[in-house]
């Protein structure tokens, strides 16, 4: 294709900014519309980001009319991701949907079947693959430094507290489902993305600290056991109540070796004394422009253009969203929970 791809933009929060500067730089695509419940705030973030031949919209239909529009990133609250990826699929226009996709199991369902039916291309924002952490992991996997894995353990460690910007809805269960779908999936699709395994099992125990201070409508904290094919081992916790830091501790044992962090050890170099430090970008911070949405949103244009299905499509995500909603039923029921879910 010859032409620029026309991007549209659905919010304005900050992590629409980091579309919006994605989209911006990428000499494939030109963004040219901004969806806001007021037009006076897309026509803000068009003018901070420079945009002179953008369009506002407080109708996505009317958006989705448009000719020249041809992807979508949806950067909407969580609640409405289903109903604005089904509407942007079934517009034949090609869509990046921000984590969690879905809420439910059946809003899940609703968005991958809308997504295969019309045939369009989609992404997810599990932008950490593209951590340079997760991709030095993945070239050591590859040179076969670990041997077999037999567990792998991922981590979301935030205190999202009262003075954190998103707060006032993030703590609604409406909106914010549970702890590990508006949050933790990052570190579930990790330990997917690590193993390249299918989870059969999931256990969770789940808590908020004494007096639930922060006023969750969920419980914020939770420890999540997956059991994947041949065995291997998996565990997710997750917290939103941390009181330190943001971290996203990752750990990968396997025969040969082990990875902490950073930190490599493996018998596939003899006479290694210690952990060797690797001098990379690890995922330790929770704002937004820390994460290399410039290339998520470059790997999603070439799938476009080259009429390609990318890793961490919504089908891809559907399973990772799985595990999030067995946790729940499993710490509801008090029982593991086979997947997949039926």
């Amino acid at each position: 294709m010859s032409e620029l791809l026309g991007a549209a933009i659905l919010g304005t929060g900050d992590v629409s900014g980091e579309y919006i500067k994605a989209f911006h730089k990428n000499p494939h695509t030109e963004v040219r519309a901004i969806l806001s419940r007021e037009a006076a705030r897309a026509e803000a973030k068009a003018r901070e980001y420079g945009l002179e031949r953008c369009r506002a919209y407080t109708s996505l239909d009317e958006l989705l009319r448009a000719d020249d529009i041809h992807v979508v990133a949806v950067c909407t609250p969580h609640h409405l991701h289903v109903e604005q990826g089904v509407a942007c699929a079934q517009a034949g226009k090609h869509v990046i949907v921000e984590k969690p996709v879905a809420l439910d199991l059946e809003g899940l369902r609703k968005l991958d079947r809308a997504i295969r039916e019309a045939g369009v291309r989609s992404a997810v924002g599990f932008v950490l693959r593209w951590n340079p952490l997760a991709e030095t992991i993945q070239a050591i996997l590859a040179e076969g430094l670990l041997g077999d894995l037999y567990y792998v353990e991922a981590d979301y460690l935030h205190g999202i507290t009262r003075d954190y910007r998103l707060y006032p809805w993030l703590r609604q269960r409406a909106f914010g489902g549970t702890a590990l779908l508006t949050a933790g999936c990052h570190a579930v699709d990790a330990v997917r993305w690590f193993l390249r395994k299918e989870a059969r099992e999931v256990f969770c125990y789940a808590n908020a600290s004494r007096g639930n201070p922060l006023d969750y409508e969920y419980e914020p904290n939770s420890v999540v056991l997956i059991q994947f094919e041949d065995g291997v081992m998996g565990k997710v916790a997750t917290s939103l109540e941390h009181m330190a830091p943001y971290t996203f501790p990752i750990t990968l044992m396997g025969n040969r070796g082990v990875i902490r962090d950073n930190r490599l050890f493996t018998k596939m170099w003899p006479g290694q004394t210690g952990w060797a430090v690797i001098p990379t970008v690890l995922p330790d911070s929770g704002a937004v422009t820390h994460h290399p949405f410039m290339q998520l949103v470059a790997h999603f244009v070439d799938c476009v253009l080259s009429g390609t299905e990318s890793h961490v499509n919504v089908a891809d995500a559907v399973k990772t969203h799985e595990i999030c909603l067995a946790a729940e039923i499993s710490k509801l029921e008090g029982r593991p929970v086979k997947l997949p879910l039926a």
